[in-house]
């Protein structure tokens, strides 16, 4: 048992540093496919909360203030970066970044929310985004001039 417990001890000390410098040094390069913090694209967002329907930790939530408003928010800090919700998303809004230092002192650093202005198409009723900002300005809930 002693002489198992050596040759063990030899090996490791064969083996040299096997750490990195990390916190005093610059890391090294992440390796490609490396999924890290979340990055939303708020302009491609149709707010079809695919996204939220994926999440396994149920990190995003989908909150309908009224018919013409949906709020999704991110909780990052309950992230898992699994990725299901970018794999999930039809307009590519959402993308993993490599960024994977996310510690912080303040929870809402780790908080994204994003507010849609949403459309009611009138045939079938289902919500759509307008598609330039001007028609926004006429479809959600802006005075109108009835001259």
């Amino acid at each position: 048992m002693l002489l198992s417990k050596l040759r063990e001890a030899l090996i490791c000390l064969k083996a040299g540093r096997v750490t990195l410098p990390y916190p005093f040094k610059p890391a090294p390069a992440v390796a490609p496919g490396f999924r890290g913090k979340l990055i939303i694209d708020i302009e491609k967002c149709i707010g079809c909360a695919g996204c939220a329907n994926v999440c396994p930790p149920r990190a995003i939530k989908v909150t309908d203030v009224n018919k013409e408003k949906r709020i999704i928010e991110f909780f990052l800090e309950r992230c898992t970066y699994c990725a299901r919700c970018e794999e999930v998303c039809p307009e590519k809004a959402i993308e993993m970044s490599n960024e994977f230092e996310t510690s912080t002192n303040n929870t809402q650093d780790m908080h994204i929310k994003i507010e849609l202005d949403m459309n009611t198409c009138q045939r079938c009723g289902r919500c759509f985004v307008p598609t330039n900002p001007l028609d926004k300005m006429m479809e959600t809930g802006f005075r109108e001039d009835n001259d």
